[in-house]
């Protein structure tokens, strides 16, 4: 369980929500593990009530799986469901890519240009969980600034769900470099506003984790047999 202590009561829901969310993307809260209530109460210092509303926020996500009178537990995966997913979720951040090249602000890109540093420092030291942070702030500051809500909306519906599996591909691959280098033509194609381009590096940049998920996958089969 988390280890930062009890969430100041100003800052309690949205906080309460980060955290759970990203446990459950770092594998601290396992797929198919029963979330314990009372735990999570004692672990944050706070009542059941923020707690389930932070679960239903988590179970619109995808994260988080809510049966009534059983209580919730963390979604799983299949491969099938990742093979569905990562083609569409390609195409979705293709689409907010090209519309952020063509309504960011000066401001905007210079922000992301300002993030991409960071997770370029968090690379080179070799942090990937703060590269993966960083990354996923990336993602999100360009799709904000494709203004388009209901695009948005989708987008995080499906992101949400396959959360857990981005990370784990950041986490897992031994081809960082490759990666590293798609997300230095990502970002000079939105300095360049190159909206095309932009969206095909980001369709190719996912397609890349779904092979590193395949690769992953076929490894853990073969150590099994």
């Amino acid at each position: 369980m988390n280890r930062e202590g009890t969430i100041p009561r100003r800052t309690l829901y949205d906080e309460l929500v980060a955290r759970l969310r990203w446990q459950i993307i770092e594998g601290e809260i396992a797929p198919g593990d029963k979330i314990s209530e009372r735990e999570l109460c004692e672990t944050y210092g706070v009542s059941r009530t923020p707690l389930r509303e932070a679960l239903k926020v988590l179970a619109r996500e995808g994260l988080v799986v809510l049966t009534p009178h059983r209580g919730a537990h963390v979604s799983m995966l299949t491969a099938e469901d990742l093979e569905q997913a990562f083609p569409v979720i390609g195409a979705l951040e293709a689409l907010a890519g090209e519309l952020a090249c063509a309504r960011a602000s000066d401001a905007e890109v210079e922000a992301i240009s300002a993030l991409h540093k960071q997770m370029a420092k968090a690379y080179k030291n070799g942090d990937r969980k703060e590269y993966f942070r960083l990354n996923q702030q990336i993602h999100e500051a360009m799709a904000g600034a494709a203004r388009n809500p209901m695009l948005d909306q989708i987008r995080q519906t499906l992101t949400g769900r396959i959360a857990r599996a981005r990370y784990y591909a950041n986490i897992s691959t031994p081809h960082l470099d490759q990666t590293m280098a798609e997300l230095d033509e990502i970002l000079a194609a939105l300095k360049a506003r190159d909206g095309e381009r932009l969206g095909r590096l980001l369709k190719k940049h996912l397609a890349h984790k779904l092979e590193t998920l395949r690769a992953v996958g076929s490894e853990e089969n073969e150590a099994r047999k």
